[in-house]
This record gives structure tokens, sequence and C-alpha cells, in this order.
């Protein structure tokens, strides 16, 4: 079998005075660190701006090696670049740095503390750098020939979706460098935000995947960013730059920011950065957490001053900790000790493995914790081999689980909160009873999923369409995204009650759903067909709407089969309305 070569390609164009885009456009890659998949491959951008001096604005995955340092070169002599801004130090960001330097080992390499600091264990060599926070600046002259002076101010923003991050705001041209802020994965040649319908699904994905769990975060960049002159233009790491519909990716960042920051509780997730696998497995349990609507903030234990650590420790409901490093420095086992100082009896605490290769035992810091008094969150988390799709979806499970246990006073609440007749009137709304399946990738990267609806409808006739409602802490909402398949099983009247008691239950974090259920494999392509269905229909996402606690899922139905011509669909009668 010949090896397909995935489909690389750059392109560049000037977006301002004196600036340039050289972007890298990944038009085949299918997923994102694992844990989620992109429908439309995705773009890594850097810029270059000339005033007396001249500035590159972050590199390139390293992919890209054997066409981007050409192409920078056809630009500008990377001999001749002044500085080198790094936004933050993901390596689909910072992967040709280290060429870079090679070509000009005298620039001067401008980023956050924390960045130089990644930096310099990525790159094995000495280099210049000057560490820069909100406030200051960076003047590269006025251009001879456009007459405009490019000074860069600098903002912290931290947490998006890294420790690391800063933002670079050029007052000669009010464009605002974002990395991977605002962003999204989206691969085309259209280098600016012309068709906004067609690229706002995957800018609201891109943000529930990577910004939602960092909210309070946005909002604190958000807050910054007010304090700037007009931005004309916000340069982002990923996917086309927002010019033309500006004002709606902000408000959009503002309005689903302060939705999940709503109240004083929230969930602290603690993660040790560069270290391990804990980045990733963080924002996979922050992500899951996030979908109960309990507010998350991610926190570095190494970069995290100790004052702010006891107060975000101390004051949150529920506490993730990772297992942290056996040979800790000084500073980072100063950090861990502040940490358990802070904690409380009351919080619900989980852990999961960093899978750093020299990491505390996890039974070892459940055991210190239980006798600190502290009640489990979750079952530890075992991550026993580098992270796959499974040990992704394990720890969004588990997020949920532990937002959903938090939120259980709020949610019964709710239930008891509607009026009285009200609520027996929206009862009598019936529905069918269906099981949705879906499947994902293949081998080390299977994800699956199965939940019980009867919010269904047919919604349209040409093509052949139907909605579902998917509650957002849903663990199958992740993989029912615009693009992605899924089966709808008709349960029948006489024979539901066995497939309904199976997928009503509590599944534990990771758990096989469809275990000890018969299914027909490779009928449909949107995942597993249950034996028992009196019918199936293949369906795929086209259009997804926000509906306060649900998604309404709409979709095409490409396929489906009746197994019985004289059964009858099953029925589900409520008495109220304000829970299923």
């Amino acid at each position: 079998m010949v090896a397909i070569q995935p489909r690389l390609t750059l392109q560049q164009q000037e977006i301002a005075a004196d600036t340039k885009t050289l972007r890298s456009l990944d038009w085949d890659r299918s997923r994102f660190d694992i844990e989620f998949g992109l429908r439309n491959g995705t773009t890594y951008n850097s810029f270059l701006v000339r005033g007396e001096r001249t500035a590159l604005i972050d590199s390139s995955h390293a992919k890209f090696r054997s066409s981007w340092i050409p192409a920078l070169q056809e630009m500008v002599d990377p001999s001749t670049i002044d500085v080198l801004i790094v936004s933050h130090t993901e390596p689909d960001h910072s992967g040709l740095i280290g060429d870079l330097l090679e070509l000009n080992p005298e620039i001067e390499v401008v980023g956050s503390k924390v960045a130089i600091n990644y930096l310099q264990s990525q790159v094995h060599r000495p280099f210049n750098s000057r560490a820069v926070k909100s406030g200051e600046t960076l003047d590269l002259g006025t251009n001879p020939e456009s007459g405009i002076e490019h000074r860069f101010e600098f903002l912290s923003a931290p947490n998006l979706h890294w420790p690391d991050t800063i933002f670079s705001f050029d007052h000669g041209t009010g464009v605002l460098y974002t990395c991977d802020a605002f962003g999204l994965h989206y691969c085309s040649d259209e280098v600016f935000d012309t068709d906004p319908g067609s690229i706002a699904p995957d800018f609201r994905y891109y943000y529930d995947c990577l910004m939602g769990p960092n909210a309070r975060s946005v909002l604190q960049a958000l807050k910054r960013m007010e304090g700037l002159p007009e931005i004309t233009m916000i340069a982002t790491g990923h996917g086309p730059l927002l010019r033309d519909h500006l004002n709606l990716w902000i408000t959009d960042y503002g309005d689903w920011s302060r939705e999940r920051s709503k109240g004083d509780r929230y969930a602290a997730v603690v993660y040790v950065s560069q270290y391990g696998f804990c980045d990733r497995l963080s924002q996979a349990i922050a992500r899951g957490i996030s979908k109960t609507e309990l507010p998350v903030q991610l926190v570095d234990l190494r970069g995290t001053d100790p004052q702010e650590l006891t107060a975000l420790i101390s004051e949150a409901t529920a506490l993730v900790l990772p297992t942290p490093p056996a040979d800790r420095d000084s500073d980072l086992q100063a950090n861990w000790g502040t940490l358990l100082a802070a904690l409380k009896a009351k919080q619900a605490v989980g852990l999961y493995d960093a899978y750093g290769g020299n990491d505390e035992p996890i039974d070892a810091v459940a055991n210190q914790l239980r006798e600190l008094g502290h009640r489990e969150g979750f079952a530890p988390l075992r991550i026993r081999s580098v992270p796959d799709a499974a040990a992704y979806q394990l720890c969004e499970e588990a997020g949920t689980d532990l937002g959903q246990l938090v939120q259980r006073a709020k949610t019964i609440q709710a239930m008891k909160s509607l009026d009285g007749d009200l609520d027996k009137a929206l009862g009598r709304l019936s529905g069918g009873l269906y099981v949705v399946t879906a499947q994902q990738g293949e081998g080390s990267e299977l994800r699956t999923g199965a939940m019980v609806a009867s919010w269904v409808s047919q919604a349209s006739f040409e093509p052949p369409g139907l909605t579902v409602a998917v509650a957002k802490d849903r663990a199958i909402e992740a993989l029912m995204q615009v693009g992605d398949r899924f089966v709808l099983n008709v349960l029948a009247e006489e024979n539901h009650q066995p497939l309904l008691r199976h997928f009503l239950k509590r599944f534990p974090p990771g758990a096989d759903r469809f275990a000890g259920v018969a299914t027909l494999e490779g009928t449909a392509a949107g995942g597993p067909v249950l034996s028992e269905a009196l019918a199936y229909l293949d369906c795929q996402v086209q259009q997804r709407m926000e509906c306060a606690d649900h998604w309404l899922i709409y979709a095409v139905v490409n396929g489906g089969n009746v197994a019985d011509q004289q059964a009858s669909t099953a029925v589900h009668h409520r008495k109220v309305g304000n829970h299923y």
C-alpha cells in the first residue's frame, strides 16, 4: 500500500502596512493533540513586520521545515531579522525556531518570562533574549518607505491556552497578534474572515475545546485589550485572520466566557507545565468539567505565584491534581507544599497521572489526600501508556462526572424551581425513545459514545433531516460536532426496556457503553447499530444551535432501514417538564 502524503502548502500575503503573513496550510490534518478531531485541517500563521528594524512573529510546525525556511528566505534575508517575538512555545508555533537561530544566532528572542524559560529547554543552545510583560513595549522604529512607526505593546495572556502566552499589539497598524486565542482550525486559501457563516462552527468548536476551560483568563485578556487603541485586525496563529467581522468574534468570546464564569463556584484544575502529558490531560479534564457549566480555572503549579496559588486553591469548590514529579526542584516542591496547605476538607479532589516518566505514585498521593481528610471527586485516573484518544476521553468524562457531582444541589434546585402548572403542562410533551450511538477513529484513536434520547423530530424533507436535543453535559456531545456522524437507533415498544435500562445507567469514565449489548458493526457509517432496534437512521451533523442547557443538533439522514414493519416506536410520557 502506498502511503498518502498529506497536502502541505504555503501562502504569502501582505495584510497591513509593512506587514506580511507566511501561512503554513495543513490541509489534511484530522486530529489536534489526539483528543479532538479536525474537520477542515488547520494553518500555522507567522508574520513579518518591517519598521526601521525587522521583526518576525512566531515560526511554524516542524513538518514545514523543507518549505517554510526557503519561503522565509524569499521574503527576507533571515540574518537581517532583528527580533523574533514568540507568542508562545507550543511546537506547532515554535517548531522552527532552532532553524532560525542557526541562520541568525544574533536575533533577539522576545517573549514572556515563562516562554523564554521553556524555549531554553527546547532549542538546547544559548540565544539572546528579552522577557516582557503587560505594558512593556518594543519599538521597531519608522519604516523609511511608509513613514509608519511600528511600536509593539505586549499584553500578558497566560493560559490562552498555555501559561507562557503573550499578545503583541502594533500601534502602527492596529494589528493584535494573539496566536491561539481567537483562532480556529480551518484551512482555506481565504486569508481573512470574509465568510463568517462558513467558519463560525469551527470558531465555536475551537473556543469550546481550548479557550472555554480558560474562560476566566479569556475575560482577563479581553479587559487588557480594552486599554488598547482601536484594533483593526486580530492576527491569529490558526485559521483565517479576523478583520471583516472583528466585533462579532470579540463579542462572542466575551459572551461565552462570561456565561462560563458566572458565580463564585469553580473547579481548579492543576497541572505542571512542560511535564509529561500534564498540559494536555488537564485540558481534557477541564473541558469535561466545563460541559456542566461549572467554571474552571487552570492553575500551573510551576508558574503560579505562591500567594495567588493559595487563593486559587483555597477558594475552589473542587480540585483536580496531577501526580507531581518525584524529583521536583525546590520551587516546585515549595508550590506543592503550598497547594497541600491550601486544600480544605470539604473540597472534592480528583487525581490524574501526569505520565511524565518520574511521577509520584498516584496511590501514594491519593493516600496522602485521604489522610488529610479530603473526599474523592473521582477515582484516580491511571494513565499507563502514552495517552491516546481513549485516555483523553476518560479524562473528559471524569471531568464531567466531577462537575455534575459539584452541581448536583444546583440541579435539584432547578428541578424544583418551575411553576407547578407550567411544569405539568410541559410534561405533556411526549416523544419517542431512541438510542444515539457514535464512533470515531480506529485502533488507539477509537472513541465511542451512546445516550438515550427522546427529544427527536424530523426537521426537513429534502434533504431528509432531523433534530435531536443533546444536553451539554452528555459525553457523546463531543462526538456530535458539525461534520460528525452518528446513528439514531429507534427502540420498539414491545422490547425496549432492557436497552433503556442499560443506556440509562450511570457509566464510570472510560467505560464501554456497548459491553453486553448486541450490535451490528459496519452497517452504518456513524456508529454501531443496536441489533434489537426497531429501525436505524445513519446521520451526519450539519448545524448546531445552542439552546440554554442543550445543543439542538440538525443532521441530514444518509441512510437507514427498518427491522420490523409491524412494530411501533416506544414512547416516553412524562409528568413533569423540568427534567427527563
